[in-house]
């Protein structure tokens, strides 16, 4: 399969990318490899997107590292998170094939296990339809050019930001109360929730209720963020240390 030359290769990209930090399901399939799933029952399979190359991490010991050792072939599918369940966001598979290569140990913070980084070397990546049947036409897939997918340029992606903004809600709500406390001057006991939204490279919406209602601003930062880390930066700036 060739890359249509009428495509919007930049618009592909973006959605590709955004799959890839946003995937509702990860499946792999490694080859010679019967279950790859061996030694992640308890951990699962941890997937995040690294410069737009795929970077799992498992258990030192597990069949998938010892596959990556041997650097064998991989393919990779993931089913789109993006949006609501059961909106058209979801209908989109992203399916990327390479080699797999041991990029180095890391000892867990939690726990003090020690699992291995694994990437995936690309040499193909899909974007289709997931409701398209098998023998549906050459237009429900497309192939993504490997130089757009990697681009810098879809680094803060739709998926990026919407997992950052959930993660936000769901692991960070002391800090996000303690934000809003300090911004309003009201006691953090009155802050009952706060919520993100519309997380964006110039800002974000910050909804909240306290005793008197509900409330929302709007905080726009200082410059664009030009980088994930970037963005982290001005988030923790402008709402609270503790957020990463």
């Amino acid at each position: 399969m060739t890359v249509d030359p009428g495509l919007d290769t930049n618009r592909i990209a973006a959605a590709a990318r955004s799959i890839l930090a946003c995937p509702h399901e990860v499946q792999l399939v490694v080859d010679g490899i019967d279950d790859v799933s061996g030694g992640l029952e308890e951990t699962g399979l941890e997937m995040q997107d690294h410069g737009g190359r795929p970077l799992l991490s498992c258990p030192a010991d597990s069949a998938l590292a010892v596959a990556a050792t041997d650097r064998r072939g991989a393919l990779l599918t993931l089913t789109s998170g993006l949006g609501a369940d059961g909106s058209p966001d979801r209908d989109a598979t992203l399916t990327l094939s390479g080699r797999l290569e041991a990029v180095g140990l890391e000892q867990c913070e939690c726990c003090d296990e020690i699992r291995m980084r694994v990437s995936l070397q690309l040499d193909f990546v899909l974007l289709a339809r997931a409701s398209a049947p098998e023998d549906a036409p050459e237009g429900t897939r497309v192939r993504v050019p490997l130089g757009a997918f990697a681009s810098h340029e879809h680094e803060l992606n739709r998926g990026f930001l919407q997992r950052s903004t959930e993660h936000a809600n769901l692991c960070h709500q002391d800090e996000l109360r303690r934000a809003v406390s300090a911004m309003t001057q009201t006691r953090l006991g009155e802050v009952v929730g706060v919520h993100l939204t519309e997380l964006s490279a110039e800002g974000v919406v910050l909804q909240w209720v306290d005793l008197t209602g509900a409330h929302s601003a709007e905080l726009r930062f200082p410059h664009p963020a030009g980088s994930a880390h970037e963005l982290g930066d001005l988030l923790r700036s402008e709402l609270h240390a503790g957020l990463c």
